[in-house]
């Protein structure tokens, strides 16, 4: 896609899809659950969002769930930390450092109407790479440059299973969710919807 920045279709197979999705039905229960992001000028983010290891909100982090439940985050599981470092590997064709394991998800649902306007990911403090996994419905995804949030960018479906790592010259690469495409997902996954693991390193500190 970019320099840094490597699409894999049907990275994740049908088995490990469904261990994937019933783990995401878990995490996003009460405490500390699923919940509608609100932004700071008072609008909300179509996509809901669940968070593990550190919470999300824009635009920092913290150890609660700060704008939803006030709940301690649940922790991030050591096996998913695994996966993404996998993922890594399987992108760049070599492992990242040990200093470089993931410590944060965010997992995002988007149903039919939602939607991800572009933007950076960049409240982290380490530049190591973001791995993310697709569940669910097809979207079209929008991966752009460091500079700005319009062109040149590129459109790519992304369907269940696919892995997309960026890193490196792309890591702040602006990228958004333009469009779900309802009813493509796998129907033995059983779910409507689709369902977005971002695997990301803070370098946030104790």
């Amino acid at each position: 896609m970019a320099p840094g920045a490597v699409h894999l279709p049907d990275w994740l197979g049908p088995r490990r899809q469904r261990e994937l999705l019933a783990a995401c039905r878990e995490w996003a229960r009460p405490p500390a659950g699923l919940r509608t992001v609100r932004t700071p000028g008072g609008g909300t983010m179509t996509a809901r969002q669940v968070c593990l290891g550190l919470h999300w909100y824009p635009y920092a982090y913290a150890r609660t769930a700060v704008d939803g439940d006030g709940a301690p985050v649940k922790p991030m599981p050591g096996w998913l930390a695994d996966l993404g470092r996998r993922a890594v590997t399987a992108a760049y064709g070599t492992p990242p450092p040990p200093a470089e394991a993931c410590d944060i998800a965010l997992v995002n649902f988007y149903d039919g109407d939602s939607r991800m306007g572009m933007h950076r990911d960049a409240e982290e403090r380490s530049g190591a790479p973001v791995v993310s996994l697709s569940l669910g419905d097809s979207c079209l995804f929008r991966f752009g440059n460091t500079a700005t949030r319009g062109r040149p960018y590129r459109d790519v479906e992304l369907r269940s299973g696919d892995l997309f790592v960026f890193g490196g010259p792309s890591r702040l690469a602006y990228h958004g969710v333009p469009k779900v495409l309802p009813g493509t997902a796998p129907p033995e996954l059983g779910l409507a919807g689709r369902l977005n693991i971002t695997l990301r390193v803070g370098g946030l500190g104790a």
